[in-house]
C-alpha cells in the first residue's frame, strides 16, 4: 500500500467509529482536504484492493481486511507516540505530526520489538487506547469531567481536543495523564468549575471542563 492509501484507510476507520455509520465522501474529502471527485478515484483503487465496500451514494465502510490495516496503522502511531514522550521527552502536543510520519513504518518485528520496550502500553500520551497485535482494543469507560457534578473525584485518562494549543496549555497548567482531579464547585453562569489536581486548587473555564476525560473509581 501507498502511504495515502494508508491515510485514507484510517481516516475512514477514525470517521466511521464516530459516525456508527458509512461515511460519505464529502467527510472523508473533509478530513483528508481534499475533492471529493480525488475521494472517489481513491475508493474505486481501495474497493479493488478488498479494503473497503464502496456503494454510490450509500457511503464508504472498511472491510475486515481494510479495518485490520487501520487497526495496524493506528497501533504503529500510537506506540511512536509512547516512545517520544516516555524516551525523547517530547511534549504530548508535539508527537501527532511525527507519529504521523513514523507509523508508515512497514518492520512489524520493529514494531513489536518497540511495543515490548515500552512495557506493553495499553494507551497513549493522549490517553486513547493502543491496539494489540491481534487488532483489539481495550475499551475505556470515561466521563467528561464538564459532566460530572461537585464533590466527585476521578482520574484523567485523556482529551477530547487533541489540537497543540490545547495540549499546550494543559503543560503550562501541570495538567496531565494520571492527575487525580476533584470537582469543588461548579460556577452556574458560565460552566466553569474550581477543581483540585492533586491537592492543588485552580478555576478552569467550561471549555477546557469539556475537553478533559475523567476515569470514576468504582
Amino acid at each position: 500500500m501507498t502511504l495515502s492509501e494508508e491515510d485514507y484507510v484510517k481516516a475512514i476507520y477514525h470517521l466511521g467509529k464516530e459516525q456508527s455509520a458509512p461515511v460519505s465522501t464529502n467527510a472523508i474529502a473533509d478530513q483528508m482536504s481534499t475533492k471529493p471527485s480525488s475521494v472517489t478515484d481513491m475508493m474505486i483503487k481501495l474497493a479493488e484492493k478488498g479494503l473497503v465496500n464502496h456503494k454510490k451514494y450509500h457511503g464508504v465502510t472498511l472491510t475486515d481486511n481494510g479495518k485490520a490495516i487501520a487497526l495496524s496503522i493506528i497501533r504503529k502511531h500510537r506506540l511512536w507516540e509512547v516512545f517520544l514522550v516516555d524516551k525523547l521527552h517530547f511534549s504530548w502536543d508535539e508527537v501527532h505530526e511525527v507519529a504521523e510520519q513514523l507509523e508508515h513504518i512497514k518492520s512489524e518485528k520493529l514494531i513489536n520489538h518497540l511495543d515490548k520496550y515500552l512495557g506493553f502500553p495499553e494507551v497513549d500520551p493522549h490517553g486513547d487506547p493502543i491496539p494489540s497485535k491481534k487488532g483489539e482494543m481495550k475499551k475505556t469507560v470515561k466521563k467528561l469531567l464538564i459532566e460530572l457534578p461537585a464533590k466527585s473525584i476521578g482520574i484523567c485518562v485523556g482529551v477530547k481536543d487533541t489540537s497543540q494549543a490545547f495540549l499546550r496549555f494543559l503543560d503550562k497548567n501541570g495538567i496531565a495523564l494520571g492527575d487525580t482531579i476533584s470537582v469543588l464547585d461548579r460556577e452556574e453562569f458560565d460552566g466553569s468549575m474550581q477543581i483540585a489536581i492533586n491537592g492543588i486548587e485552580i478555576h478552569i473555564s467550561q471549555q477546557i471542563a469539556a475537553n478533559l476525560f475523567l476515569k470514576i473509581p468504582e
